[in-house]
């Protein structure tokens, strides 16, 4: 699991097909603390670091990864966010990550508001159940507040804090993001979808029964 607070930002140095897959070198000022199998979030996408030495380290992304996220369009050069995995003792600062990506958007605009800029995201219509006004949404792995939700774009705030120290300041209109919805939302409307379900099954059941 993770916060959504991004730990630093790392840079793509090289890229790789291994059959199906893509093998990923990420250079991170973190690696000489890294274990062999430790996740990592990036750009909110976990992975497992398979290899690593005092500068860089790599992750294999199988095709299932590759097809719900923009990662088989990553160059080196580019810059990406990242954070470890969520420890016990760490103070919640963000929100409940999963790290696995529910879907891509795309930026749909971006204007400033004073010192902030309003972010606007246009995502798949199938998704608009997992958002609400003020809910937490995660954003190429930033965890962010939502301003206004509405069925096929969200806004979102980006103060010069998170812009500085992630991708999100260079992101501009047509760009895709990674999206992860909230995790509790999703747990509550599958509870939702689940029960009715069960109630049509009872109902058909017994219009079924015959009476005596």
């Amino acid at each position: 699991m993770f916060t959504g607070l991004v730990e630093c930002m790392g840079t793509l140095r090289s890229v790789r097909s291994e059959g199906l897959a893509k093998r990923f070198v990420v250079e991170a000022p973190f690696c000489r603390e890294l274990s062999t199998g430790e996740s990592i979030a990036i750009d909110g996408i976990c992975l497992s670091a398979e290899s690593f030495d005092s500068a860089s380290f790599s992750v294999r992304a199988v095709p299932e990864t590759l097809s719900r996220t923009s990662l088989a369009r990553y160059r080196p050069g580019l810059k990406l966010n990242l954070e470890r995995a969520l420890r016990f003792s760490d103070r919640l600062g963000g929100h409940l990550v999963s790290g696995h990506i529910d879907c891509t958007g795309r930026v749909d605009g971006v204007r400033r508001s004073g010192a902030d800029v309003i972010m606007r995201i246009a995502f798949p219509i199938d998704y608009a159940p997992l958002l609400v006004d003020k809910g937490s949404v995660a954003v190429d792995g930033v965890s962010l507040t939502v301003v206004e939700a509405r069925m096929r774009t969200f806004t979102i705030a980006l103060i010069p804090h998170t812009r500085q120290v992630t991708t999100l300041g260079v992101k501009k209109t047509g760009d895709p993001v990674h999206l992860e919805f909230d995790l509790v939302a999703k747990y509550l409307l599958r509870s939702q979808h689940v029960q009715e379900h069960l109630d049509r099954s009872t109902e058909t059941s017994s219009k079924g029964v015959k009476r005596v």
